[in-house]
């Protein structure tokens, strides 16, 4: 009773973050406008076309995020383990900034050049750990994580590489996109974003018993009938597709994944069956909270989302570390 009236309270606050944060930095805007855009001049405006898509965009890339990190939190039983563990995020990252270094310009039905390019970097990611992860028999944790480990140092190297040797306004578009942002106008990127993170969130979801298993162990899933091969495909699938779309869209936006499924742990218990929903409700109002804070707190200069989470996440991965749950796993 008390994890169903807590995982109410987590739902309650994420949807009053949801709900006031578009409304943060806007004058007044009549009541009318909410229901009849058109007739609430600018302010209205601002908020339908930029304040709304971009908490919606915000609280969909926080969801996918935290859920991402629960699900390889899980399977790696490690609480350090995030969305970018296996090298997805720089795979993205890879792509766009090729895309920017070589002054590329193009889009495809509607979706920009550089989001196309960071999500085919992302499935060569991808594919290239999934590869290397079946050199050895068994699909086991250990390659993948190795196998991500070193996609991920090759494609940074590449990065600095071509960020070495563009110019000046090359190099600063690009160290603009790793550091990740949500910086949208209208609804394109959540429709671009919304079947990538609605679909791996409801696969690892559907997943719950499965994790519990995995989180104790291998062995003890397999005994309890658990194909421990099939379900760590379908999470290593799942979670990387859903942070490819993340990436392609705001750029690689550090320790959501970590810290979201963590503190649902300390507030929920660590039943999957309700952390997943604690997971995607607590990452979706955090995200959508940081990113108003990153555009109010010094307006009207607009920080990254990327720097709040980053400055957030560092003293976080400190207390892990100190606290010796680091050590000792709380799976």
């Amino acid at each position: 009773m008390r994890r169903s009236w807590t995982l109410l309270a987590i739902g309650a606050v994420s949807l009053l973050v949801l709900a006031g944060s578009p409304l943060v930095g806007i004058k007044w805007i009549p009541l009318s406008a909410v229901f009849q855009p058109s007739s609430g001049g600018i302010q209205s405006e601002i908020f339908w076309k930029i304040r709304f898509p971009r908490v919606c965009t915000s609280f969909l890339a926080g969801s996918a995020l935290a859920v991402g990190g629960l699900a390889f939190q899980a399977m790696f039983r490690n609480v350090l383990a995030t969305p970018f563990t296996l090298g997805v995020a720089s795979g993205a990252s890879l792509g766009a900034t090729l895309y920017v270094g070589l002054g590329l310009s193009f889009s495809l039905l509607g979706i920009p050049g550089d989001s196309l390019s960071a999500f085919l970097g992302a499935l060569i990611a991808i594919f290239l750990v999934y590869s290397l992860s079946r050199l050895k028999k068994g699909f086991t944790t250990s390659s993948m994580l190795l196998a991500g480990v070193a996609a991920s140092f090759f494609f940074s190297s590449l990065i600095l590489l071509i960020q070495y040797v563009s110019d000046f306004t090359k190099s600063f578009q690009i160290l603009r996109r790793l550091i990740g942002g949500i910086q949208v106008t209208g609804f394109d990127s959540v429709l671009d974003l919304f079947p990538f993170a609605v679909s791996g969130m409801i696969v690892i979801a559907s997943l719950g018993h499965e994790l519990n298993l995995l989180s104790i162990g291998e062995d003890i899933a397999t005994a309890r009938g658990v194909s421990v091969k099939r379900v760590k495909k379908l999470i290593f699938l799942a979670a990387s597709l859903m942070v490819a779309g993340v990436v392609s869209v705001c750029g690689p936006i550090g320790f959501v994944g970590m810290m979201a499924p963590h503190i649902c742990r300390l507030l929920i218990g660590p039943d999957h069956r309700y952390l997943t929903a604690a997971s995607l409700l607590f990452g979706g109002g955090f995200l959508t909270l940081c990113d108003t804070l990153g555009r109010t707190m010094l307006a009207p200069v607009e920080l990254p989302v990327g720097v709040i989470t980053a400055i957030l996440g560092g003293p976080f991965f400190l207390w892990l570390l100190v606290s010796g749950i680091t050590e000792h796993e709380t799976f």
